[in-house]
């Protein structure tokens, strides 16, 4: 499929003009989504790989069911959580359309964080493919993530998003390349986004079951950028040399193209955090199950128009289709 250039061009909703107002909306504003569920309901899922970890997941069920729709699971960024406003404002688009879902805390990640000493990353699509394996989702799963919850997406759905009955997947705005996201992040001009981020990196690192060892205090005090952080804990603690071979083997931009199951790619080519080249690259039109709305404005996570968040009803719109 050819990259498509604002289906339903995306309007910016006044007074949020520009990317960083974009991205920085629900700071500015904080509101509280409800979730219109009928029911709610807490899932544990156990980690099979010796860690004893447990992932804990939000299961939501619509007020109107629709028949023959798949089970939709929402996964968050980097520092999110299945209560993160981007996740919850999701959840209840998709419980308005019919669709039931599940808000996914990544490993390690809100009410995961004291039942797992192992920590999520950008790469981790095993944990998704463990929870899949104790779902009871008979029609299907569709798989929805953003920022880094986008790039862990689409490295599982080439890894086993056929084989796992995953019908659809949405992504938005992933970092589909590591290493250039990271020098980005880290360039004066996202200084304030940059040390925000990093201090919640540091939050979740030090509140590990048990604490930290005191080289791993000095190690997480010293790590003064994103890219350190991922060279002191993420690389050494997956198996990964440092945080360089982490990226390179990582990035979704090396699945894309075993990736098999219809997917939609939402990205904003004025996002502060991922540059626009790493989209631009890509031979979309090679890529048969891959569709890709690349507009030009939206920030990191933003889409906020006049109607609600623009990626959220495109999202809903692209689901439904399967």
């Amino acid at each position: 499929m050819p990259v498509e250039i604002g289906v339903q061009p995306f309007r910016q909703r006044i007074p949020w003009i520009g990317a960083d107002l974009q991205t920085l909306r629900d700071f500015c504003v904080r509101p509280r989504e409800p979730v219109p569920a009928a029911t709610s309901e807490t899932l544990k899922f156990a980690m099979p790989d010796r860690t004893g970890d447990i992932l804990i997941g939000q299961l939501d069920r619509p007020l109107a069911p629709v028949a023959g729709r798949p089970l939709v699971i929402l996964i968050h960024g980097l520092t999110g959580d299945a209560d993160s406003l981007y996740v919850r404002r999701s959840a209840r688009a998709f419980l308005e359309a019919g669709f039931t879902t599940l808000r996914l805390n990544l490993r390690g990640a809100g009410p995961s964080r004291p039942l797992c000493r192992a920590q999520y990353h950008s790469g981790r699509s095993e944990d998704l493919a463990m929870v899949l394996d104790q779902l009871d989702a008979p029609d299907g799963v569709a798989l929805v993530g953003w920022s880094l919850g986008g790039n862990l997406l689409l490295k599982g759905a080439a890894e086993f998003g056929a084989e796992k009955n995953v019908r659809a997947a949405v992504a938005v705005s992933a970092p589909i390349d590591l290493a250039m996201t990271a020098v980005c992040f880290c360039a004066p001009r996202n200084i304030v986004y940059h040390r925000h981020l990093l201090a919640a990196m540091r939050a979740e690192m030090a509140a590990v079951p048990g604490g930290l060892s005191p080289d791993a205090r000095r190690r997480l005090s010293a790590a003064g950028t994103v890219i350190a952080f991922d060279d002191a804990f993420t690389a050494p603690n997956n198996g990964f040399a440092d945080a360089v071979d982490y990226y390179a083997r990582c990035s979704a931009n090396g699945f894309l193209k075993d990736i098999r199951v219809p997917t939609r790619i939402i990205h904003a080519l004025d996002d502060p955090w991922i540059p626009a080249e790493m989209y631009r690259a890509v031979d979309w039109a090679a890529l048969s199950s891959l569709s890709a709305i690349l507009t030009r404005h939206g920030g990191h996570v933003g889409f906020h128009g006049p109607d609600g968040v623009w990626s959220d009803a495109e999202a809903v719109r692209f689901v439904a289709r399967f």
